[in-house]
């Protein structure tokens, strides 16, 4: 049947053609650089992760964008009348936006890479597309679709008669759930600022109407249309950009161009932690950081974070991380033994045929299972399946080296989806203070000291070695 996402806007299942055959143009709202990106923010990360690896998988060649936002967002979006994030950040850590923004956009960085994110193609920022958006903005004024009053500019969402098809709001409802005194400035209480004035905004640009800055919205428009074309095939983000960010960039982008603005828009649920949303006034707001000073591997957290739908809800708990930290140690044990073997350079006359119809297997029900919208439970299951098999036939020692080849390239392939295993790197030997751990853990455990034994393989995994106690002996990895 091909490949099928549920598209936000028409709230259905849908075959994807993109728009160019063989090309996806891909934009991710990325992040908003004004504080520590939270996990919250990373499963819709991770989320637009597994769907460019998946593309990538079937073949397609991806280009994609993630911005980042480093001016015009308001904290209270939908009725702007909010302080910039990253200006009022700026204030309560006494540095200058600019210095907020580059402080927590390495942070960023730093966590796309420990996440084992592929780097997008782009990583625009918007202050530095501010002529992109100042020539959106005129075209709008130009066509009728947009207002200055006062140096401000008001995208009229009257003048669009499509405005509310994603979210649902219809411009009525709007007017009449407007929770403030209307601003006298705008034609319509739903009308959104795509240039704003204000003398005490400390980051400032000339335009035609005036000294001022962007509003969030059009910078994504501005920013998209720049590497992508006015016409693109998907466009992700949470589900709490729908309402009024992506909604208003369909309004401003189709405005403008006068085309179709996405072909295909697809949401993430929001995490909840512990059945709560998350929150710091609750204890429960955790950074990536966060957990690895709790000692966990950031691969567990992504394997967490991708396992459920992305159109379900997703409930993190320590204990559902533990459960992923033991699927990604199973599957890294599984690839152990194969690239053991493999090193074996064993051969046997007769090959086993069962190796050739689980890996072909494997990749025929895991890609089937993401081709349903990404439906990545079965796919996983077919992954840990097709461990489970190909594992009894290493404990009967039915497998050679070139059976285990066959294997570890089904798994890899599995994996360039995933990203649990490939990012792995191994060392030869663990430093100095490490062995001294791993001495004293094996003299605990000869012992019966199982307590002690515990604590000292958590500490060690906090450093990055990894202990895995087989049938043959226990296994010392060293991971980045």
């Amino acid at each position: 049947m091909g490949i099928r996402f549920t598209n936000s806007l028409t709230r259905r299942a849908e075959e994807f053609k993109p728009i160019a055959a063989g090309e996806v143009r891909m934009y991710n709202c990325g992040p908003t650089v004004y504080s520590h990106v939270h996990i919250g923010n990373f499963r819709s990360f991770i989320f637009a992760d597994l769907l460019r690896r998946f593309l990538e998988f079937r073949g397609l060649k991806v280009t994609q964008i993630m911005n980042i936002t480093d001016v015009g967002h308001l904290t209270q979006d939908d009725i702007e009348a909010g302080e910039d994030k990253m200006e009022a950040a700026a204030r309560r850590e006494r540095r200058t936006p600019w210095e907020i923004a580059g402080m927590y956009m390495n942070e960023f960085f730093e966590y796309v890479d420990l996440l084992n994110l592929r780097r997008a193609t782009r990583y625009p920022r918007a202050t530095e597309h501010i002529p992109e958006m100042i020539a959106m903005i005129r075209r709008l004024v130009e066509t009728g679709h947009a207002y200055v009053v006062n140096g401000n500019v008001y995208f009229e969402v009257s003048r669009f008669p499509a405005y509310g098809r994603l979210s649902g709001n219809t411009i009525e409802q709007l007017k009449a759930g407007a929770r403030i005194e209307p601003n006298p400035e705008k034609r319509h209480p739903a009308d959104f600022a795509l240039w704003k004035q204000d003398p005490r905004h400390l980051m400032q640009w000339d335009s035609p109407w005036g000294r001022g800055f962007p509003g969030w919205h059009i910078e994504c428009s501005a920013m998209s249309s720049r590497y992508l074309g006015e016409s693109f095939d998907i466009h992700t983000g949470g589900e709490d950009n729908i309402f009024p960010h992506h909604e208003s960039e369909i309004a401003q982008s189709e405005a403008a161009s006068g085309k179709p603005f996405v072909g295909v828009w697809m949401h993430a649920r929001f995490l909840q932690v512990d059945g709560k949303k998350m929150s710091k006034s609750l204890g429960n707001f955790y950074t990536l950081n966060d957990l690895r000073a709790k000692g966990v591997d950031p691969m567990s957290l992504r394997y967490e974070l991708l396992s459920t739908h992305y159109r379900m809800q997703q409930n993190f708990t320590f204990e559902s991380l533990e459960g992923a930290g033991k699927a990604v140690e199973r599957l890294r044990t599984f690839k152990g033994r194969l690239a053991d073997l493999l090193r074996a350079n064993q051969q046997n006359a007769a090959r086993n045929k069962d190796i050739g119809k689980a890996s072909a297997g494997l990749l025929k029900g895991f890609g089937e299972a993401l081709d349903d919208d990404l439906n990545v439970s079965p796919a996983l299951a077919c992954l840990h399946d097709f461990a489970r098999a190909v594992n009894s036939l290493l404990d009967r020692g039915a497998l050679d080296s070139a059976d285990a080849e066959q294997a570890l390239t089904a798994l890899a392939q599995a994996d360039s989806v995933i990203g649990v295993l490939e990012r792995e790197k191994e060392k030869r030997e663990p430093d100095a203070e490490a062995l001294k751990m791993i001495r004293a853990r094996d003299a605990s455990r000869r012992n019966k000291d199982f307590a002690t034994a515990d604590r000292l393989r958590g500490e060690l995994r906090t450093r990055g070695v990894i202990l895995e106690d087989t049938r043959d002996g226990t296994r010392v990895r060293v991971v980045q």
